[in-house]
Formats: C-alpha cells, sequence, structure tokens
C-alpha cells in the first residue's frame, strides 16, 4: 500500500521527506541525500514502462496512474510516495484508489510565501506565478524533454489542490502547515511519526534522540550547506541550461509581507481571502 506525502509545489514537502527518511531509512536520524530516493515521486516515467501511452500528448498517462499503482503494490509491502498532483481525476481517470492507498500527509503553505518560491524555482515574475497558482488546469512535467509528458503531473490550482487532499474522506489523512513546522519543528516532526507509525502499526516506540537528529541534520541551513557542497539532487536546470537554480532559497527569510509593497500585498490577501481565512492565516 501507498503512503503519500503530498503538495503543492514548494510548500516544504522535500524538507519533511528529508526528516522522515532519516528518521525511518537511517540508523541514527542523520540526514544524508541519497536516503530521498526512499520517498520517490509519483507519478514518475519509469513506473509506466508495461504501458502504452502516447508521451507527446500531456496526460495521456493519466490512464494508467491505478494500474502502475496495482504494480507497486502487488509485492503488498508499504511504499512511501512524494507527489504534487491534484487527488482527483482528469479525463475520467483517477489519480488514486482505497485499493492502493493507505494513508497521506499534505503540507500547506500559505500562498503568498509560495508565490515568492515558485517565483525562484520556475523563473517567473510575480504575475506568471500568480497565473501559475490560480490555474485550475494546470500541470507540470520535465520541459526540457521535447513532445515528452511522460513525468506529467496534473497539480491544478495552489486552491483546489490542497481542497482536494484536506476534503477527501476515502483514506486517514494528517495535515499539517509548513509554517507549524517551522515555529514547532520537532514536536510535528513527532505527530507525523507518531501518525504514520499507528497507520502501519509500527509497535516501535517514538525514538527521540532519532528524532532530534532528523531536526538539526535536516534544518534550512544544513540543507543549503549541502546543496552548496556536493549539489541537490532535486534542484534543477535554469531555462538556459547555464547552472542549477539554488533549490533552497530563502528559507526563513521567505516573507511575502517584505518582498512586495503594500498594494500587492493587498491583491494578494483579496486574492485568496476565503482560503486564507479557512487554514486560519488571516
Amino acid at each position: 500500500m501507498i503512503f503519500w506525502i503530498a503538495s503543492y509545489p514548494k510548500s516544504g514537502n522535500t524538507w519533511v521527506r528529508s526528516m522522515l527518511t532519516s528518521y525511518y531509512f537511517s540508523y541514527n536520524g542523520i540526514f544524508n541525500q541519497k536516503l530521498l530516493g526512499k520517498i520517490g515521486q509519483f507519478p514518475q516515467k519509469k513506473y509506466f514502462d508495461d504501458f502504452e501511452y502516447d508521451k507527446s500528448i500531456a496526460g495521456d498517462i493519466s490512464r494508467f496512474w491505478i494500474k502502475a499503482q496495482e504494480n507497486l503494490n502487488k509485492d503488498k509491502k508499504l511504499k512511501f510516495f512524494k507527489t504534487h498532483n491534484f487527488l482527483g481525476g482528469i479525463n475520467g481517470n483517477q489519480f488514486t484508489d482505497i485499493k492502493n492507498t493507505i494513508a497521506g500527509i499534505y503540507i500547506v503553505r500559505d500562498p503568498r510565501n509560495v508565490l515568492t518560491s515558485l517565483k525562484n524555482h520556475y523563473e517567473m515574475n510575480n504575475e506568471d506565478a500568480l497565473n501559475f497558482m490560480k490555474n485550475d488546469n494546470k500541470f507540470i512535467y520535465d520541459y526540457k524533454k521535447i513532445n515528452d509528458f511522460s513525468d506529467f503531473q496534473f497539480i491544478s490550482s495552489w486552491k483546489n489542490n490542497y481542497k482536494s487532499w484536506i476534503n477527501q474522506k476515502n483514506f486517514p489523512i494528517k495535515i499539517i502547515k509548513y509554517e507549524d513546522l517551522q515555529e514547532k519543528t520537532f514536536y510535528i516532526l513527532k505527530e507525523l511519526i507518531l501518525f504514520i507509525d499507528k497507520i502501519i502499526k509500527n509497535k516501535n516506540k517514538f525514538n527521540k534522540k532519532k528524532a532530534v537528529n532528523c531536526v538539526k541534520s535536516s534544518s534550512f541551513h544544513k540543507l543549503k550547506n549541502i546543496e552548496k557542497s556536493e549539489g541537490f539532487r532535486e534542484a534543477i536546470l535554469s531555462r538556459d541550461e547555464k547552472k542549477k537554480i539554488p533549490f533552497f532559497h530563502l528559507g526563513p527569510k521567505n516573507d511575502w509581507k517584505k518582498m512586495y509593497d503594500e498594494n500587492y500585498q493587498k491583491k494578494l490577501n483579496t486574492e485568496f481571502d476565503d482560503n486564507l481565512r479557512e487554514l486560519g492565516y488571516f
């Protein structure tokens, strides 16, 4: 069965995975970026090699989302997967179902700060990034591959993405805020571990020392230094392909109130008003 670590892009998914892989797949809880491979991404091209789809058509691969998961689950072992996918369907094809999913974690982040991170990651201006977040039909893929949508992920809009996950009732899901993770990292990590252990019926007691190591070795500054010294596997090339865009950009310094003038702040507050209130950001 699959345990999802889900989020909209640039909302803290990699940070959560860094801590969880350190806790569950290391002896002492010390982060090593090779461990991130223990929580791979779905959808991803390699999981669809057995299926015939038209890679030149965006979304055609969605016809095999469920069948690919069925293949992955044949060994009846627990698997963790990262995803940015909308939890729903396109063209009549559902992303997952209760036969393949055991539970999930969803990380939600203040959209005003998601915007600043998206700008850096995808090399966009304010309006392009905002339109990206508002686009109900938005999908992402490896844009360096011409006419190849094999890594297609349907993320929809920021609003639709978070609502699709937090409002579903088909399987247990733990919702966390990126901002809570920043303010009380150890306690949120502990909550996640206890949630996972209950779902998977792990009888091992919570290992406080190991969790502390996970938090310390996966801090923003630690991860940023790792990226500087050895690169980071999830960083992407800039559009001119001359350099990689730093994956760890601003971290705790990412504050929309300091990055936008008063008029643009008001625009964002108006744009996301209902969602900000629903999520407790107002």
